[in-house]
């Protein structure tokens, strides 16, 4: 068994508090296990100004450790789950998925407001097209602006009153100390959230078989079946990071249930269905959803959503 191990992660706060989490794990279960830190810059890290719509291809947040990985640079690397593509590359493997913490979007506001409580006309950030399209199905008298940055970053243009709100990930939040500036937590049944979102992964070379044996015990199993699916339902929709695409797997019992949404660019159309399964067909319960959409729209439809990705 290995006795030194280098992770790779990107540098930004978040990402560090995640990989310090991993590592804190890993050293729990080998005492004895040496672990160093890579700290990697990101296309996504260096294009902080532009839209993620102006960004080339998906895996903005990935590819440089990803690159780290395959030239044995790093043995192992840390992820938010919802950052990573759907078809992971060559050579490489996911190699667990820790359970997921709070899935859900959160509302951070001006004066506490909730979102049903903002007046019209308020100016709510996110860079996301899947939180834009579910924000103005539910309030089509805000004004959405895209924004890019870091949690901090996002929250000081609240507290600055450039915006009156701002929309983020429960568990980027919560991870960050910052749970006492969130507003209100948005229902699932409206907010679907991003393939992945609340997970974290680890990467590793799929040959390299004393990593993946260390790592294997952090891996949660309803996580895993989750985001199998829910990944498999992306992938089978065609779509990328920045398309009007959402899913959230659970596990009950013996019973996965997948629940997806789809939107157009533009929002005029929102689709949402369910399927359900045993969650040893994970993969086969994404697949069965994406038909569901598949069979339920216009190509042209589909052509639009895939153009936005």
């Amino acid at each position: 068994m290995k006795t030194r191990l280098t992770i790779g992660s990107r540098g930004s706060k978040l990402a560090l508090i995640q990989t310090e989490m991993i590592i804190a794990a890993l050293k729990k279960a080998n005492p004895r296990l040496e672990i160093n830190l890579s700290k990697i810059k990101t296309t996504g890290d260096r294009e902080r100004n532009k839209p993620f719509d102006d960004m080339e291809g998906s895996g903005i947040f990935v590819k440089e450790i990803e690159t780290a990985l395959l030239d044995g640079r790093i043995d192992l690397a840390v992820h938010s789950l919802k950052d990573m593509m759907t078809d992971v590359p060559r050579g490489l493997c996911l190699a667990a998925v820790t359970e997921r913490a709070d899935p859900r979007d959160v509302l951070v506001s001006a004066g506490g407001k909730k979102l049903a409580e903002l007046p019209p006309g308020a100016r709510i950030g996110t860079g996301s097209p899947r939180r834009a399209v579910q924000l103005t199905a539910l309030r089509p008298n805000v004004q959405v602006q895209s924004i890019r940055g870091n949690v901090d970053s996002r929250l000081r243009r609240v507290s600055s009153g450039e915006l009156d709100g701002v929309i983020v990930a429960a568990a980027g939040i919560i991870r960050l100390g910052l749970q006492d500036r969130i507003t209100e937590y948005l229902p699932i049944d409206s907010f679907l959230p991003a393939v992945g979102q609340g997970a974290l992964a680890l990467e590793a070379r799929a040959d390299d078989k004393e990593t993946l044996a260390l790592v294997a015990p952090l891996n949660h199993m309803p996580t895993w079946q989750s985001v199998t699916a829910e990944r498999a339902f992306l992938r089978a929709m065609g779509g990328g990071c920045t398309t009007p695409i959402a899913a959230l797997g659970t596990v009950k019992g013996d019973t996965l249930r997948l629940s997806g949404m789809v939107s157009d660019v533009d929002g005029t159309r929102i689709l949402k269905d369910v399927e359900e399964g045993k969650p040893d067909e994970a993969e086969q319960i994404g697949i069965r959803l994406a038909r569901k959409f598949l069979d339920a729209v216009s190509a042209a439809f589909i052509a639009g959503v895939k153009k936005s990705g």
